[in-house]
C-alpha cells in the first residue's frame, strides 16, 4: 500500500515563536495524481508547502519521499531526487528569450551543481531540440524567440513551468499557479497542468476552487493548521465543516 503513495507526512508541524502555524499535519498523495492542497487565508497552506518543499525547517513530524525519509534534507538534495517545487529555479531571465531559458534549465539539470556559461553556441544548440520539445509541451512553440520580459504574465508562468519540466521531476509542486491571471491565462495553465500530469505527480496549492474542481483527484483541506477534510471535491464542497470554514473566513 505504501508503493502507492509517492510523498507522505506524519504528525507534521510547524510553530513560530509560540503561534502552531501547522499543527499535526498527516498527509498521504497517490503517485501519479493532482492533489490539491486548500482552505481559508490563514489556514497554514503556504507554511505546509514551504515545510513540503524544504524552504522551512519542520518543528515536529517526518516526511517520506519515494520511501525516502527527507525530513531533514535540503531543497537541492530533495530536488535531485525528483521532488521540484515549481517557481523556485531561477531559470527565467527577462532578456534571454524562451529558448534560450529552457536550454539554460537543461543545461542545469545536465550539469549538476555548476553552470558552463563559457560553452560554445554550437555545443549549447546541441540542447535546441529537447529546449523545443519542452516548449511545445507548455503551448510557447510560437514565442520562442521571444524574450521572456516580453511575455503576458500567463505565458511567463508557463516558461517557469518549462524551466521546471527540464529538470525532469517526478513530481511537481505548484504555489498558487493560477494567481494574478486573466480567465485566458486561468484556462491555459488549467489545461497545461492536465497535460504535464500525464506521466508525473501534481501538488498544488491553488485558491481558484473551479480550477481544483477540474483537476484534482483528491483535495485536502486545511483550517487553522490541521487537515479539516480529504476526498474528492463532491465529497469536500458539501462538507459541513468545510462550508463553516470558509464563510466563517469570510469566503462564499
Amino acid at each position: 500500500m505504501s508503493d502507492d503513495y509517492i510523498l507522505t507526512t506524519q504528525g507534521l508541524g510547524k510553530d513560530f515563536k509560540g503561534f502552531t502555524a501547522v499543527g499535526n499535519v498527516d498527509l498521504k498523495v497517490r503517485r501519479g495524481s493532482i492533489h490539491a492542497l486548500i482552505g481559508p487565508n490563514g489556514a497554514g497552506k503556504t507554511t505546509c508547502f514551504n515545510l513540503l518543499t524544504k524552504f522551512l525547517p519542520q518543528s515536529r513530524g517526518t516526511m517520506t519521499y519515494k520511501g525516502k525519509d527527507i525530513s531533514h534534507m535540503k531543497p537541492a538534495d530533495v530536488a535531485r531526487l525528483g521532488l521540484v517545487r515549481s517557481f523556485q529555479i531561477s531559470a527565467v531571465f527577462g532578456h534571454l528569450t524562451v529558448l534560450e531559458n529552457v536550454r539554460i534549465a537543461l543545461q542545469r539539470r545536465r550539469r549538476g551543481d555548476c553552470f558552463d556559461f563559457w560553452r560554445s553556441e554550437s555545443l549549447l544548440s546541441q540542447l535546441d531540440d529537447e529546449a523545443r520539445s519542452l516548449i511545445e509541451a507548455v503551448g510557447l512553440k510560437e514565442f520562442e524567440t521571444t524574450l521572456a520580459t516580453e511575455l503576458s504574465y500567463g505565458r511567463k508562468r508557463a516558461l517557469e513551468i518549462a524551466t521546471t519540466l527540464a529538470l525532469d521531476p517526478e513530481m511537481l509542486l505548484l504555489d498558487e499557479p493560477m494567481a494574478g491571471m486573466a480567465h485566458e491565462d486561468v484556462d491555459r495553465t488549467a489545461a497545461l497542468i492536465k497535460r504535464v500530469s500525464a506521466n508525473r505527480t501534481i501538488l498544488m496549492v491553488e485558491h481558484n476552487l473551479s480550477v481544483v474542481a477540474n483537476l484534482s483527484d483528491t483535495i485536502t483541506v486545511l483550517a487553522r493548521g490541521n487537515v479539516l477534510a480529504e476526498g474528492n471535491y463532491e465529497t469536500v464542497s458539501k462538507d459541513p465543516r468545510v462550508i463553516e470554514a470558509y464563510i466563517g473566513a469570510g469566503h462564499g
